[in-house]
């Protein structure tokens, strides 16, 4: 970490003392070090060429050499960083090591070669296979206890924010055991557990969540600089755990990690930002563009977990609509941001916990997503189907459904014979309960008998529902709706 320069005052009349400070190397450089997460039990990512940097004292000669037989040169600059590009190889259980001389020597043991993804959020991404308070995740006792595998490595990020970017988090590697996977991300670590059992190779997986935080704060200054309801704080709170405010956890948890190489990007969060859900779509297309630009990656994959159901107005006062209008801002951005995609959650809420307990369903259909667009799994079907087409027929609205990956028409099926969460309306924009079933065909039939001429169809629209339609593969439908009241 570059040290502080601090001004040094000279009595005028020590001459002497002057000339000899002068001949001292600069003091406000440290010796060779780098960030916190290139440590020993890292994961890299395989046939990559990947980012590593640091500081040493400026102008010196670099030199990096790694157990897999490549090595590089660079120089630090004036300011003492440096950089360089190493390149791996593929996947395997080998341990490496990195060896990295400068000023002094750094070696970083029992790395290891595989595939890592980076996860955040707020709470629901945070929450730890041991619980949040009292929310509880479903199995945690099973996943706890069976779960060690010296091959998934997690780094967990500290809560932290700042004014300004920093370049350094605190936070550190560790294997899966008992220990780690109790105080990690179950959403994090159960999706990383999935990838290891299919793609069998080590798996890497980096959090950095912060419970109940907006969108703003992970939002760089740059980029919430354009939206004129963004005030951009310039005191720092003397409370840690108010550090959260516009671009303040961009700058103290996401910025430091600048281009690490990973493969993909989770982001669960959006409960918060429910009190005013209106501009949530473009700050969450803001946001991916600019971590995006972080990374030097234009399509880096971004995969978003929808808000579950749950009882906002009941719980928290706030109207039942703002929770619909954040998951309906949530579906938009997956279908309009190049290499986004979602994950529905309507049939895992619960109604009385804003910290659902089925995080293994997020997960799974997270590593869908991964290896059908990441791995080239292309028989595994991994979207959500999604509304097509309508047409009225009489007292009935006829909903068509298609599949995201490539247009075609969609079967539906439902988990119960009464099909929940579906309400009608006709021109007088009153919604009604609605009764529905699903024809031979696998579409979509929706009425009730106190509206004869229908105009309007929503589903799930609305703060608690139980989702029970599904598509393909039991994946279920997101909430929607046809009109734009």
């Amino acid at each position: 970490m570059i040290k502080k320069m601090y001004a040094i005052t000279i009595n005028l009349y020590l001459p002497l003392f002057w000339i000899g400070l002068q001949l001292l190397p600069s003091a406000g450089f440290a010796q060779l070090s780098l960030p916190l997460f290139f440590k020993d039990q890292m994961v890299l990512q395989q046939n990559d060429s990947v980012a590593i940097w640091g500081w040493d004292l400026p102008e010196t000669k670099i030199q990096m050499t790694t157990s897999w037989g490549e090595t590089t040169y660079t120089i630090a600059e004036n300011d003492g960083k440096w950089r360089t590009k190493i390149k791996t190889p593929a996947a395997s259980f080998q341990q490496q090591d990195i060896t990295i001389q400068g000023s002094t020597i750094v070696r970083i043991a029992n790395v290891l070669i595989g595939e890592v993804w980076f996860c955040s959020g707020q709470s629901n991404m945070e929450m730890p296979m041991k619980g949040l308070g009292k929310s509880k995740v479903t199995g945690s006792l099973e996943f706890i206890q069976n779960g060690t595998n010296p091959y998934i490595r997690l780094f967990n990020t500290e809560r932290a924010g700042s004014l300004a970017p920093v370049t350094d988090v605190s936070g550190s590697w560790s294997e899966a055991n008992k220990k780690s996977i109790s105080n990690f991300s179950a959403v994090g670590y159960l999706f990383a557990k999935k990838l290891y059992e299919k793609l069998n190779v080590p798996i890497g997986i980096i959090e950095a969540s912060w419970g109940g935080t907006r969108i703003e704060a992970w939002i760089p200054k740059a980029a919430a600089l354009q939206y004129k309801d963004i005030s951009i704080p310039s005191v720092l709170s003397a409370d840690p755990s108010k550090r959260k405010y516009p671009t303040q956890i961009y700058n103290g948890m996401i910025h430091a990690f600048q281009d690490y190489t990973i493969k993909g990007m989770l982001w669960y969060q959006g409960e918060t930002n429910r009190a005013n859900p209106k501009p949530y779509r473009g700050y969450l297309e803001t946001l991916i563009e600019a971590w995006r630009s972080q990374w030097n990656n234009p399509q880096l994959p971004f995969y978003i977990v929808q808000i579950a159901p749950y009882a906002y107005e009941k719980h928290r006062k706030t109207p039942w609509m703002n929770a619909a209008l954040i998951r309906e801002a949530q579906l938009k951005a997956s279908l309009e941001i190049p290499n986004t995609a979602l994950v529905v959650t309507a049939d895992v809420g619960s109604c009385d916990d804003i910290h659902p307990p089925d995080k293994e369903p997020i997960s799974e259909r997270l590593a869908l997503l991964a290896l059908h667009g990441r791995y080239g799994f292309e028989e595994i079907h991994c979207t959500s189907p999604i509304l097509d087409s309508i047409k009225v027929k009489g007292d009935q609205m006829v909903l068509f459904f298609k599949s995201v990956l490539n247009g075609s028409r969609t079967r539906l099926s439902s988990s119960k014979n009464s099909i929940q969460g579906l309400t009608i309306s006709g021109a007088d924009k009153v919604f009604y309960p609605a009764l529905a079933y699903i024809d031979k065909n696998g579409t979509l039939i929706v009425q009730s008998d106190k509206v004869k001429k229908p105009v309007a169809v929503r589903y799930g629209f609305m703060d608690c529902f139980e989702g029970n339609l599904y598509g393909p593969s039991n994946l279920p439908v997101s909430p929607f709706r046809t009109d734009n009241w």
